[in-house]
This record gives structure tokens, C-alpha cells and sequence, in this order.
């Protein structure tokens, strides 16, 4: 196996150096351990940590490898581990918000060229949470594949509906599974490119694990059954990158129960395309559409061209990213803004 193999290619021959620190070689991260890392470097998989001198550099989590990352390493050990000197640029990256009140980034994976975006037809289908992963792919320079899994499930009217929502929002064709029957296996496997790099993503329990293990052809990793309530059950517990038979790169990914968005505008407007359109023909070039005239977007909104619900799910992100995105310092600045404002309401007199 060489490293074109494993996704080098010549975007990446650009855009790093041709001559590494001595003693270095290229690698690419394969999984991520708790203070620790697994490297690729065409020949094996070997563990990995970072030097002293790249932990001191790295100010953010974001900075930090992170699956499908390509980096520096010096073997040591008689090629047993190795040390990680350098992180190299990223082309593509799958990020969210970090869980909970934290205003940094995550990095979920990097350097990914198709994002294969996971629901079940049962209990997961959900339009608002898909739209979410389209803006992450999207924020990232991601390719998405919506894979809806679980048909099995539900009869064919209801599938259909299914498939015709995913259409509406997501402005593409997506791909309907079934690892119990096998439908529709094939067109999947079809979209896997050798050299390529893909990723899962999707909340636990759509049956990502039961997908990757059909791609692999045996039952390589363990798979449990959705809960009673119909929520997903953790199975996979790590990001990991494998190389399958016929040469195509997955990257496996633990169900993500938030996904949060932070600083996502421009992928924001990738991902809602449709309303940049629309807001591009508005009258005034700072329309809010919430009731100008001549405003494009409402327009399209009564004409039944545009969801209530798709524009308002847009709204709702929009603002989470931009207040996400705001330091604690602008957060405090605004909330002491808006606390001035309600005491001066107060004031007033009334009748």
C-alpha cells in the first residue's frame, strides 16, 4: 500500500512541504485515543504521540490531529511508534460545536471527500437534524450523500414520502438501505472510491456499524438493537479510518447526539442555497424577510415554492451559529445590552 493509497494525492503534494524534518516521514491519523493516535504510514497501523514541542504550539483542541489528518512522524522503536512532529493542512473538515456550554470547535474528521449523512426510515428520520449535517458538510467543503437505512421498515408509501422530503432539502438524490434485504447495497458500494476518503455520520442506532460491516463482509465490529423508545444505542465508542478490500477509505464515527454549529455561515448559505437564490432577487439588498415589499423569499414562501418550516429551521441555525460564534466578552456586552433595554421599557409610563 502506498500513501496515494491512502488519499495522497496531489492536492496534498501542493500543499506540503517536499522535504520533512529529518527523520520524518508522511503518515495519516487513523484513530484517536485518549492522549494518543494511530498511524497509517502505507506499510501499517502503529501508535503514535504528540512531541513536546507540538503540544506546546497547539493553543485549541481544533489544532490537535484529528482523524484523516496527515502528519509528520519520526518511527522510533525499531518502527514499533512514532512521534508526531507536524500537522499539515487541511483540505476538507467535518466539525461541530464542542458538547455543551464550551464555545470552541471539535473536529470530527478531516480531510473527507464524500460525507455519507446516515437516518433511519424508523425512529431517527428527522428533516431539521439532516439539515444540520448538510451545513456541517457543507461548512467543511464536504461532498453529502443522504443514506436513509432501515426501508425494511417501512412500507413503500411511506418510503417514498421519505425520499421525497430528503429530495426537497437536501437538493439531491438520496440513497435507500436496507442491510437486512440488501436493497440497495449495491448503489451505495457504488459511490465508494478507491483512494477516496468517506465518512459516516448519523446518530447511534441508524445503523452505521451494520452498514460498515456489510462493506467489509464480515461482522467486524459489534452492533446492538435500538432501545424500546426507538433512541440508538452506542456501539461505536471511536473515529476511525479503515481501508477496505477494494480500496476505498471509510472513516467510522460514534453517534452524535449534539450538533451544535458555530461560525457556520458561510456553510450556513451552502447549505440553504436555495434562499441565497431567492434573497439575491429581493428589492432591498438588506431585506430581512420578515415582510418587506418585495421580498423574494417570502414571495416563494406563500406561493408554496419555499417551507415555512425549512425558512424558519434557517432562522433558528442562522442565529445559533452567530451567537455561538460571539466571544464571552461580545456575549456579556449583548447581554448587558439587552438587560439596559428591558429596564428602559420598564420606565415607561403607562396608561
Amino acid at each position: 500500500m502506498t500513501l496515494r493509497d491512502l488519499g495522497f494525492d496531489q492536492w496534498f503534494e501542493a500543499n506540503t512541504p517536499a522535504q520533512l524534518p529529518e527523520g520524518c516521514a508522511f503518515s495519516r491519523i487513523a484513530a484517536v485515543h485518549r492522549g494518543s493516535f494511530s498511524i497509517l504510514d502505507g506499510e501499517r497501523e502503529i501508535p503514535a504521540e504528540l512531541s513536546g514541542r507540538l503540544s506546546f504550539q497547539i493553543d485549541t483542541p481544533a489544532e490537535l490531529p484529528c482523524v484523516g489528518d496527515w502528519v509528520a512522524a519520526q518511527h522510533y522503536n525499531g518502527g514499533d511508534a512514532a512521534i508526531i512532529h507536524g500537522v499539515f493542512p487541511r483540505r476538507t473538515f467535518l466539525r461541530r460545536k464542542t458538547p455543551g456550554a464550551g464555545r470552541a470547535h471539535q473536529m470530527v474528521a478531516a480531510n473527507v471527500d464524500t460525507a455519507f449523512l446516515v437516518q433511519s426510515c424508523h425512529y431517527d428520520f428527522n428533516l431539521q437534524r439532516l439539515e444540520r449535517y448538510l451545513t456541517m458538510a457543507a461548512d467543511g467543503h464536504v461532498e453529502p450523500v443522504v443514506v436513509l437505512t432501515k426501508t425494511d421498515l417501512v412500507g413503500a408509501e411511506e418510503l417514498e414520502w421519505k425520499l421525497g422530503s430528503v429530495r426537497a432539502v437536501a437538493g439531491r438524490e438520496p440513497l435507500a438501505v436496507s442491510c437486512v434485504s440488501g436493497s440497495g447495497l449495491g448503489a451505495f458500494m457504488e459511490r465508494l472510491r478507491a483512494g477516496a476518503t468517506h465518512c459516516l455520520l448519523g446518530s447511534s442506532g441508524v445503523g452505521k456499524t451494520t452498514l460498515l460491516n456489510r462493506l467489509l463482509g464480515q461482522r467486524a465490529f459489534e452492533t446492538k438493537t435500538v432501545s424500546a423508545t426507538g433512541e440508538g444505542t452506542h456501539t461505536t465508542t471511536r473515529r476511525q479510518l479503515l481501508v477496505l478490500d477494494a480500496g476505498a477509505l471509510v472513516i467510522d464515527t460514534p453517534g452524535m447526539r449534539e450538533l451544535g454549529l458555530l461560525d457556520a455561515g458561510e456553510g450556513l448559505e451552502r447549505g440553504f442555497d436555495e434562499l441565497a437564490v431567492l434573497a439575491a432577487r429581493c428589492r432591498y439588498a438588506d431585506c430581512l424577510h420578515q415582510g418587506e415589499p418585495g421580498c423574494a423569499v417570502r414571495a416563494a414562501i406563500a406561493k408554496g415554492e419555499l417551507s415555512e418550516e425549512r425558512f424558519a429551521n434557517y432562522l433558528k441555525l442562522k442565529r445559533e451559529s452567530e451567537f455561538n460564534a460571539l466571544s464571552a466578552l461580545d456575549r456579556r456586552r449583548k447581554d448587558k445590552a439587552f438587560g439596559r433595554h428591558v429596564k428602559a421599557i420598564k420606565k415607561v409610563p403607562r396608561d
